[in-house]
This record gives structure tokens, C-alpha cells and sequence, in this order.
């Protein structure tokens, strides 16, 4: 099994598209394919795959505080500790309380309370699942609003999507990664090997670009580059292009602009099985390039 991520330096590239993109087209090379969404901040690869819940867990990412009511002294030493200003005296009701909202979990108040008042819970920060989709097996998650620990999160997807590839025998674990370069997607990387980097012809394009390839090369992780919407600025594609030359980095395919992309997404189709598409051929040339190298 080869683990392939699917990730980009910015957010709007087309990275979630080309994912669902090859999980169709695995389907229809029968390639066998398990999913992993680890955009755990802002999961959508579900709604082109229309995932059927087969499993559902709860996700435990941080710590919250809460007062023992029965142990409380009112001597408000964790309202002078807490830097966050999540704790307070209640006026009306005479207590102190933890607004949850404000609370970090970083468990100090639970130290300095000289009474042991003080209880730190496990926080519900999310979900994830086990999934079954048209085109294989899938592993997804749902992080709670405002929530942190999405890189943990990030990494019990991984950790499924492997157990699940693994049971199923499958060729190819495709993980749609998160943008950026900070902590959900350095907790990506592991195990990957080869990433797709996805980038646009635009300068922040090309910034981001070289941002996520210094991590890769950090992480001694193999990649390779398409450029989508490559037509909408030739200077800016070429450029993207000598500088990936420059870095020995692979150009494995260049995808137009298509204006019937967003149309397809619009109506829960996967654009490379959108019969209007002009980017679809496109797209099934990156795909043999890759899992050539994969």
C-alpha cells in the first residue's frame, strides 16, 4: 500500500477537486482505493464523495476546567493564575465558574488551587468516521467550532485510513491534506509516500508553493507539482514552472481553466465524470503520471 497526499500551500487551489477527482478515476482503473480527508478544520471532500457513516467516534482533543462546587473555598486563586480570563465569580449566584468558551485546558488553575477544586476534563472537540463512498472505503472527521488539536485529529484519520487500507488491501491510501504549512499538516506527512502539490498561476500561488516544498523537503518527502488553471496567467505559470525545475521538482501536469468545475461541484459531481469538463483529460494524465511514480 502507498500512502499519496494530496495537499497545497493555500487554500482555493483545487486540491479537494483533484482528489475526488482520482478517487474516481481509481475506480475506474480499478485501482483499488481507501480515502483520508485530514482538512480536519474544513472537511468538504464528503460532499462530492457522499460518504455513508458506517462508524462514528468521538474526538477528545484538549482539556477543560471546571470548578468542584463542593470542594470550593471562594479564595479565587485561579481567578489571579488564569491568563486567559476564563474564570470568574459569579455575582448572583455567589460561585466561581469556568466559562468553557474561554478556557485554553492548559490545566495551571488545576495546580494552584490549594482546596483540589479544581476537576480537568477531557474536552469533546470533534468527531471522525468510517465511511463507505462509490469509489472505496473513507476516513473523515468533523472538528468542533473553535477547537484546536486538529494536527492530533489529523493523525487518528491517518491512523484509521492506514488500519482500514490495510484490512481492505488497497493499492493506494489518498489523503486529501490540509493547506498551509502548520501543524495538521505537518501531522500529513507522516508516513507519505509521495505528495501532489497542488498550486495556482498567481503570486501568492507560487509563495505558498515554495513554502509547503521547503516542508517536504524538511520531512525528506518526495513531490511532484501540477498547476492548475495554468492558462489564466502563462507568465506566472512558466515562472512556477523554471522555479520548480530549478529545485528538481517534477511539473507532472498543467490543468486549464474550466469554468464547468464549479458546475459540477454545484451539483455533487465529481468534475472528472462531468461530461462538459475540458480539464478531465487533464486531470486522468496527471493521474497515470503520478501513480506512475507513486
Amino acid at each position: 500500500m502507498k500512502q499519496l497526499l494530496v495537499i497545497s500551500g493555500k487554500g482555493g487551489t483545487g486540491k479537494t477537486t483533484i482528489t475526488a477527482s482520482f478517487a474516481a478515476l481509481g475506480k475506474a482503473t480499478e485501482t483499488q482505493m481507501t480515502m483520508a480527508d485530514c482538512d480536519v478544520d474544513a472537511a468538504d471532500l464528503h460532499l462530492l464523495l457522499e460518504p455513508e457513516i458506517i462508524e462514528r467516534h468521538d474526538f477528545y482533543g484538549g482539556k477543560i476546567a471546571k470548578i468542584d462546587q463542593a470542594k470550593c473555598q471562594q479564595c479565587q486563586e485561579c481567578i489571579k493564575i488564569c491568563r486567559f480570563q476564563a474564570i470568574e465569580k459569579n455575582l448572583e449566584q455567589g460561585i466561581v465558574k469556568v466559562n468553557p468558551i474561554l478556557c485554553e485546558g492548559c490545566t495551571v488553575c488545576g495546580y494552584v488551587c490549594p482546596h483540589g477544586g479544581i476537576i480537568i476534563k477531557d474536552s469533546l472537540s470533534g468527531e471522525w468516521y468510517v465511511s463507505k463512498t462509490c469509489f472505496g472505503s473513507m476516513v473523515h472527521a468533523t472538528l468542533g467550532i473553535a477547537e484546536e488539536n486538529s494536527g492530533k485529529l489529523v493523525s487518528q484519520v491517518l491512523k484509521k485510513a492506514r488500519e482500514v487500507s490495510e484490512n481492505e488491501a488497497s493499492e493506494v491510501l489518498l489523503v486529501d491534506g490540509p493547506p498551509g504549512i502548520g501543524c495538521p499538516v505537518i501531522s500529513s506527512f507522516s508516513g507519505t509516500d509521495l505528495a501532489l502539490m497542488v498550486t495556482e498561476p498567481t503570486v501568492s500561488g507560487k509563495h505558498d508553493l515554495e513554502r509547503i516544498l521547503d516542508l517536504s523537503e524538511y520531512f525528506d518527502v518526495k513531490a511532484v507539482v501540477c498547476i492548475n488553471k495554468s492558462d489564466l496567467d502563462d507568465e506566472m505559470t512558466e515562472s512556477i514552472t523554471d522555479y520548480c525545475e530549478g529545485r528538481g521538482v517534477e511539473v507532472v501536469g498543467k490543468i486549464p481553466f474550466d469554468k464547468n468545475i464549479p458546475t459540477a461541484i454545484g451539483s455533487g459531481i465529481v468534475p472528472v465524470e462531468y461530461k462538459e469538463s475540458v480539464s478531465s483529460r487533464a486531470i486522468f494524465e496527471i493521474y497515470q503520471q503520478v501513480l506512475e511514480r507513486l
